[in-house]
C-alpha cells in the first residue's frame, strides 16, 4: 500500500544523514533538466564546450579506482553534493579563457547577485562555510585593515550570539574565527547577553527558527535595537524572491552553490547588506586577510552566478512535478512484492525541497533488511546509494530506505526500481550474527584506554557497569564526556556513545575482545573515521 500523509522532514533530519557527471545531452525531451542541455546546442559565438569522453565504466574516475554512484539519495558533500547545470559547465569554461581583476568581478557579479535575489549586495565564495566565516569575520573587524591583520589574537568584539536551536556542525564557520559562543534558550537570555562584545547573531534556518520566541523575525527585531548583525544560514534553501529572512530583518543570508542551484560544487553566496557583504569579500582571498584561504576563482564565481540566473528561469513546479513520476515509478515496480507499503515524505522548509519515498517492508518475509539492502545496492554496478537505511537481524526486521530523486537523472529511477526489485525478490541468503555463548567476562570498574588513531592518540576513561550481558557507564574523553550503553558476550564486548562536542556529536563504537585484565579491538567513529584502541583495568 501506499500513503501519501504530510510526513516532513527538515535540514536537521537531513543533517542526521551522513552523482555521477551526465553527458549534457542526457536528459529527455520531456524533462524539465532538458532545457539546459538543449541551451548548449545553440551556437557559441565563440567557445564550444568539449564533448564528455567517458562512459559509465570508462571514465576519469575509474580510472583511478573510483566507482561513480546514482546518486538516490540527494545533495550530501559526502556524495559530490549535485550536479551542475550546463549553464554553469558553460560559464566555468568561458571564464577560464580569461583574465580579469577579481576585484572588478566581484563587484559586477555583487551588483547582479543583488538584483537577482532583491538583496543590497551579493559575493561569491567557496561554500557555504565560507560564507559563514567571512560573515563572522566582516561583522568582527569590517574593513578595518588593522583589526583584520590582527585576527584571531585581538578582537574587540569576539562572541557570537548563538540560539541553542541553531547549534549545528557548521557553525564551525565562526567557531574558526575564534569568536566565543554565547548559547542563549530564551528572549530574556538574548537580551541579557547582548553587550559591545557582541559581534553578529548566527542562526540556522529550519522549522524551530520559525516559531517560538527566538524565531528570526523576532531575533532580527530585538538585534536592530542594538544595531547586532543576524546572519542566518540558509545553505541549502532555495532563493526565493522576495527572501524570506531579509524580509524577516536578516542583515546576511548564505547558501550553497552545489545543492539545489546546481552550481560549482565548492561555490556559495553570501548576499545581505552591501557595506558587510564588500567587508566579507575584502576579508577573502585575493587579499592577504584572514579569509584568504577561501579562495574563489573566475570559473568558480561566474560558474555561480550563472547558477543563480538559471534558478529565476526554472521551472521549479515541473521539476517537482517529474521528481514524484519518477517515485511512483520505483512504487508501481515495487508495489507487487509481499509486505511493502510506501510513505511519500515532504521538506518542512525551503530546504532540500524535493519529495522522498520510503519503502517499507518486513524482513522476515524478503529475507533482506533494509541495511542488507543498502550494502548491496552501493557494491552492486552500476553503485546506487540510497538513504534512511534500517533494519538489522535478528531484532529489528522491519525494514526501510528512501529514494531522493533531487539529484537523479532521467532514466535513473528505471535503474534504481530495477537493483531495488531485484534484490528484494532475489535475496540470496544472510545469517543472523553470531553471538558468542558461554559465560560473560567481568569488565565493571574503570579502565584507562588509549586510542590509537591513524595519526596520533587519545588517553581516556571508562567507567562500566555490568549486569550480565548488559553494560552501562560513562565515557571520560580528554575533553568531552558522553554515557555508553553496551553488551559483553563470552569475551566480546561493544559499547555504544554519542559524545556531544560543539554543535555536533561524535559516534563511537568500540569492540574489542576481553583477556582478563586487559580489551583490545576497533572502534568507528561515523565520518571521522576507525582506529584500534586498547583498555587496561584501572
Amino acid at each position: 500500500m501506499s500513503l501519501f500523509r504530510n510526513t516532513r522532514w527538515s535540514r536537521r533530519e537531513v543533517l542526521k544523514q551522513s552523482g555521477m557527471l551526465s553527458a549534457l545531452g542526457a536528459a529527455t525531451a520531456v524533462s524539465p533538466l532538458a532545457a539546459g542541455a538543449a541551451a548548449l546546442a545553440e551556437p557559441q559565438a565563440k567557445h564550444t564546450l568539449p564533448a564528455r569522453e567517458g562512459t559509465d565504466s570508462d571514465n576519469l574516475f575509474t580510472r583511478i579506482g573510483v566507482r561513480p554512484i546514482i546518486n538516490g539519495r540527494g545533495t550530501f558533500t559526502i556524495i559530490s553534493g549535485s550536479r551542475s547545470l550546463p549553464q554553469v559547465k558553460q560559464a566555468m569554461y568561458e571564464a577560464s579563457f580569461y583574465f580579469v581583476h577579481l576585484d572588478e568581478m566581484m563587484n559586477g557579479i555583487g551588483a547582479q547577485l543583488g538584483k537577482l535575489t532583491g538583496a543590497e549586495w551579493g559575493i561569491a565564495t567557496t561554500g557555504c562555510e565560507a560564507a559563514i566565516c567571512l560573515a563572522t569575520i566582516a561583522c568582527i573587524a569590517g574593513t578595518n585593515v588593522e583589526q583584520c591583520q590582527a585576527l584571531p589574537y585581538i578582537k574587540k568584539r569576539d562572541q557570537v550570539i548563538i540560539p541553542k536551536h541553531s547549534r549545528n556542525p557548521y557553525d564551525f564557520g565562526v567557531r574558526m574565527v575564534g569568536a566565543e559562543i554565547v548559547e542563549v534558550d530564551s528572549e530574556e537570555q538574548l537580551r541579557a547577553k547582548l553587550s559591545d562584545r557582541t559581534a553578529m547573531i548566527y542562526i540556522l534556518s529550519s522549522p524551530a527558527a520559525e516559531k517560538g520566541p527566538l524565531n528570526i523575525k523576532n531575533i532580527c527585531s530585538i538585534a536592530k535595537e542594538k544595531n547586532i548583525p543576524v546572519f542566518v544560514d540558509a545553505a541549502a534553501e532555495e532563493p526565493i524572491v522576495p527572501n524570506i529572512h531579509i524580509a524577516a530583518g536578516a542583515t546576511l543570508v548564505g547558501y550553497s552553490g552545489g545543492k539545489c542551484m546546481r552550481g560549482p560544487q565548492s561555490s556559495g553566496m553570501l548576499i545581505g547588506q552591501k557595506d558587510l557583504c564588500k567587508a566579507a569579500y575584502f576579508q577573502a582571498a585575493p587579499h592577504h586577510c584572514y579569509g584568504r584561504a577561501f579562495k574563489c576563482s573566475k570559473e568558480e564565481a561566474m560558474g555561480l552566478l550563472a547558477a543563480v540566473q538559471q534558478w529565476y528561469k526554472r521551472d521549479h513546479d515541473a521539476e517537482q512535478r517529474e521528481w514524484r513520476s519518477w517515485l511512483k515509478s520505483i512504487e508501481a515496480k515495487l508495489k507487487p512484492l509481499p509486505s511493502t507499503s510506501f510513505v511519500y515524505e515532504e521538506p518542512e522548509d525551503l530546504s532540500n525541497r524535493s519529495p522522498m519515498l520510503r519503502i517499507n517492508w518486513d524482513a522476515n518475509v524478503l529475507k533482506i533488511t533494509g541495511t542488507e539492502l543498502a550494502a548491496r545496492l552501493d557494491a552492486g554496478t552500476p553503485r546506487i546509494i540510497v538513504g534512511g537505511s534500517q533494519g538489522k537481524r535478528p531484532d529489528m526486521m522491519n525494514s526501510s530506505i528512501t529514494i531522493m530523486p533531487y539529484m537523479m537523472d532521467p532514466g535513473d529511477e528505471r535503474i534504481i526500481a530495477n537493483a531495488v526489485y531485484e534484490a528484494l525478490s532475489k535475496p540470496g541468503h544472510y545469517e543472523n550474527p553470531v553471538i558468542p555463548t558461554g559465560t560473560p567476562a567481568s569488565v565493571q570498574g574503570g579502565w584507562a584506554v588509549t586510542i590509537l588513531y591513524p595519526r596520533g592518540t587519545g588517553e581516556q576513561k571508562f567507567t562500566l557497569e555490568q549486569s550480565g550481558n548488559d553494560l552501562t557507564g560513562t565515557q571520560d574523553g580528554e575533553i568531552y564526556k558522553a554515557t555508553f550503553k553496551g553488551t559483553v558476550h563470552a569475551d566480546q564486548i561493544e559499547l555504544h556513545s554519542s559524545m556531544q562536542v560543539g554543535g555536533n556529536s561524535i559516534p563511537w563504537t568500540f569492540k574489542g575482545n576481553v583477556q582478563g585484565n586487559n580489551i583490545a579491538g576497533t572502534v568507528t567513529m561515523g565520518e571521522y573515521g576507525n582506529a584500534t584502541w586498547k583498555a587496561t583495568r584501572a
